[in-house]
């Protein structure tokens, strides 16, 4: 296998990869995979990716989980890159691509993570997992585990649409229901997993489910012909996906599959739980937590995130940076991005639409601009209240 071994985010201490971790020993900061990248290259040029099948798995070499018969799949991966033409004359910039995550399995991004996830913490001998969610996260995770045959537990805001929960419910997880945010979740799910031994599956609280989401980096790169778009505009919760679209590119690069510029990448939250837009205006290496948050796009509605420091560092290497967008608007994009596209995503999806405009009119993008807008997820995960 070409992993090799586990580094810390912050002072770049290395950890044995072959066993179960969260945050790194050394400094409690995230751990990232690294891998023997020129082994990779030897063994999957290209070429060799053009005969494989669609989905996750046709990047298996640089991905965490060794055994095949763990590789769970759900059929994750391979969604579509939609044109977006009049809307791209409308935004005023070049081109403009819709990525719909909405196609992954429990309809949004989350896929990606929670399949490698949890395929590398079956393959290591977790016996329970665990995790905070607002939603989309918890049913992912749920789904593969149940693939697995794993026990796990959820925790939740008890305001979470009901739809939501019984989706948790039917896919088997154990959900608990807390009030609070993501973050009084987290403080629950965590202090639980202590006591009863079950592995913790937070953002950024363990390191492959920003492997799984690394491959809509992978993936839209091979959909564009092997190059990066200018601009990617990513709706922001706690930010991993932005982090694993940046390990992407820089992966993709040492592997020799794509040359050229890297693209500029931009987070957009909501104007009522902004912690990264707060933290870049104010040139802040860190984030510090954003009091009562409100939106009613609850995947945006993280107050805080552990992997605060990864986030603002790729928004500053990719030249990016951090924008809000209000309600009314988020809203708003979603019936126009319906009526003119026919695609119908959910309020952070929407958010990331409404965004554009809003950076083209700042300059941070112009009408030479190719952009790429990710659709984590479906509208009808909002149930009635989309």
């Amino acid at each position: 296998m070409a992993l090799a071994y586990l580094e810390c985010s912050r002072c770049g201490a290395t950890h044995e990869a072959g066993r179960l971790h969260n945050l790194s020993p050394c400094c409690q900061a995230p751990l990232l995979a690294r891998y023997d990248l020129d082994r990779v290259a030897a063994t999957l040029p290209r070429e060799r990716l053009q005969r494989r099948r669609p989905g996750l798995w046709r990047y298996a070499e640089a991905l965490p989980v060794q055994h095949a018969e763990r590789r769970l799949t759900l059929g994750e991966g391979a969604t579509p890159l939609l044109p977006a033409p009049r809307l791209a004359q409308a935004l005023g910039v070049r081109r403009l691509w819709l990525k719909d995550e909405s196609r992954n399995p429990t309809a949004s991004f989350k896929a990606r993570g929670a399949c490698v996830a949890v395929s590398r913490a079956w393959e290591l001998g977790a016996a329970a997992l665990a995790l905070p969610s607002a939603g989309n996260a918890g049913s992912a995770a749920a789904a593969y585990a149940a693939a697995a045959g794993l026990p796990i537990h959820v925790a939740i805001p008890r305001d979470t649409p009901a739809n939501l929960r019984a989706e948790l419910q039917a896919l088997g997880a154990h959900v608990l229901e807390v009030d609070g945010l993501i973050d009084a979740c987290g403080a629950k799910i965590a202090a639980l997993a202590r006591t009863h031994g079950w592995f913790e599956m937070a953002t950024f609280k363990e390191p492959y489910r920003l492997e799984g989401k690394k491959t809509m980096g992978f993936e839209l790169a091979e959909q564009l012909g092997w190059r990066w778009p200018d601009a990617i505009v990513y709706p922001t919760g706690g930010g991993l996906g932005l982090v694993a679209l940046w390990k992407a590119c820089e992966e993709a690069e040492r592997l020799g599959w794509v040359r050229g510029p890297r693209p500029r990448l931009f987070a957009v939250q909501a104007a009522g739980c902004a912690p990264f837009v707060r933290a870049w205006e104010l040139g802040l290496s860190h984030v510090e937590p954003w009091p009562q948050p409100r939106t009613a796009a609850w995947g945006l509605r993280v107050p805080r995130s552990l992997g605060d420091a990864l986030v603002l560092r790729v928004l500053r290497q990719s030249e990016g940076a951090a924008i809000a967008v209000g309600e009314v608007d988020m809203r708003d994009w979603v019936g126009r991005l319906g009526a003119a596209t026919g695609v119908y995503t959910s309020w952070e999806g929407a958010a990331a639409v409404a965004a554009v405009p809003r950076l083209r009119d700042v300059g941070l993008l112009d009408g030479r601009d190719e952009v790429v807008v990710f659709l984590t997820g479906s509208g009808l995960k909002y149930g009635a209240d989309a």
